[in-house]
């Protein structure tokens, strides 16, 4: 009778079984990391890539902004000589009108019942500070001539004659509160006689600088 003992033959097959068990393990758990960075690099390729557009967008708008903006010294150049045109234009303007509103003015002042251009509430202010700054509504300004009006560099001159010095008074009171007017100067005054009526009269002169 022949015996044969299978006992070594199942621990060889039983180690055999768990060495195939144990690669099978390690085979699962390296493809799975393999797959894990496979996931994780296509994630950062993904946020490199978003990064990128940003930056091109970034980029783009950078670009534009400096195409808006490389010709502002030349922009900025030709706004200045449009503003110095437009000013010069305006102070012709003046020129022309204003030589002419201030004579007016002076006919208006000048005018009997008529009295300086003034705003009611800065003439209330006057009459609240000064009253004696207020001018007189019953001056009759035919006592007083002007014979003479220069203008320089809208600095204004006025020769003339008057009744007494109450007059002059009464026209530089007037120029004061006009609104065409300012910082009045009576300039010395001395009497005289009229030739051509034998009366008594004050040639006067003063200054004023206009406004327009």
């Amino acid at each position: 009778m022949i015996r044969i003992n299978l006992l070594p033959q199942k621990r060889r097959t039983e180690t055999s079984e768990g060495s195939q068990l144990w690669l099978a393990v390690v085979m699962v758990l390296f493809l799975a990391e393999v797959a894990g960075l496979f996931v994780f690099h296509g994630f950062k390729n993904e946020e490199l890539k978003d990064q990128q557009r940003k930056n091109a967008e970034l980029e783009s708008q950078i670009q534009q902004s400096k195409e808006a903006v490389k010709n502002h010294p030349e922009i900025k150049a030709k706004l200045e000589r449009l503003k110095a045109r437009e000013a010069a234009i305006e102070n012709l303007q003046k020129a022309r009108s204003g030589p002419t509103a201030v004579l007016l003015e002076l006919a208006r002042i000048m005018t009997p019942g008529r009295g300086p251009s003034v705003s009611p509430e800065r003439l209330s202010q006057v009459r609240r500070d000064n009253p004696l700054a207020i001018y007189n509504s019953t001056w009759d300004p035919r006592r007083l001539w002007v014979t003479s009006y220069t203008e320089t560099q809208r600095r204004v001159r006025l020769e003339g004659l008057a009744r007494d010095g109450e007059d002059v008074s009464e026209l530089a009171r007037r120029m004061n509160l006009s609104d065409y007017f300012a910082q009045v100067t009576l300039l010395p005054a001395k009497q005289e006689r009229d030739p051509k009526t034998g009366l008594e009269m004050i040639k006067f002169a003063l200054e004023a600088q206009v406004k327009y």
